[in-house]
């Protein structure tokens, strides 16, 4: 049999200190969704300053995924310029990659997209994502429509030119899209159940009310059947199958 794979988590910063009293933290929600087992982990904390391997190091059958933050990628951080160029390669090497919100943003912006604050205001809680490349390898059979967390500020405003729109929702035009290859980004956050989202949601209550939002009605409309984990299980799927690793 052959090894399991690995994943690469690009950790670009931390979830709110609400959602991790527990002392678990986005590389934990992502193991859990993607099988613990079924990969060998590396978390490396770019936003701290860590080092990633050098791209053309990497196993053929290294899949990476980068996490959300609260930083912006607009701000261009130096440390989150140096992952992009690092994303560029890995992308270039035809590495399964997955970006999400932050990290979805982060991969546009390395492949020669734009990223800024979205027109429409913040989002949170839970919204609807329109699938509209059915044929998509990642987000196709999953349903015309998808129930999924978000919470984020900034957004793709123009894909990279050879990107492809997988999903829109009514505040994101490019809520999810494919790069090319076995390259994906999605604004949503699949990782975060309703919970994860609820403490979200009470981290900001105050910052959603001075926007004219109000907290309590978004916690109520949380869905606990969200279409996050079928997210993660067709990545983790599709790493497996191209590298003929099956679970015991």
């Amino acid at each position: 049999m052959k090894t399991r794979p690995r994943i690469i988590i690009v950790k670009t910063g931390r979830a709110v200190p609400e959602a991790r009293g527990d002392g678990r933290d986005f590389e934990h929600w992502f193991a859990d969704g993607l099988g613990r087992e079924a990969f060998d982990w590396r978390v490396v904390r770019v936003d701290r300053g860590e080092t990633l391997p050098p791209a053309k190091t990497l196993d053929s059958d290294t899949a990476i995924l980068i996490t959300g933050s609260p930083a912006m990628v607009s701000h261009r951080e130096d440390w989150s310029e140096r992952a992009a160029e690092w994303l560029g390669r890995a992308h270039a090497a035809g590495h399964a990659v997955l970006g999400v919100c932050y990290g979805h943003q982060l991969l546009a912006h390395a492949l020669g997209g734009r990223v800024g604050p979205n027109p429409n205001g913040r989002r949170m809680g839970r919204v609807t994502a329109a699938v509209c490349a059915p044929d998509d390898a990642l987000l196709g059979g999953l349903g015309a429509n998808l129930s999924v967390h978000v919470s984020h500020v900034e957004a793709v405003l123009e894909p990279p030119a050879a990107a492809r729109v997988i999903a829109t929702a009514d505040h994101d035009s490019h809520h999810a899209l494919h790069f090319g290859g076995a390259s994906w980004g999605v604004q949503f956050h699949p990782e975060f159940d309703a919970r994860i989202t609820r403490d979200y949601l009470e981290a900001r209550a105050d910052l959603l009310a001075d926007e004219g939002s109000d907290a309590g009605a978004l916690i109520a409309d949380l869905d606990a059947d969200h279409d996050g984990p079928s997210v993660l299980a067709r990545f983790a799927e599709r790493v497996r199958k191209s590298t003929g690793y099956r679970a015991a």
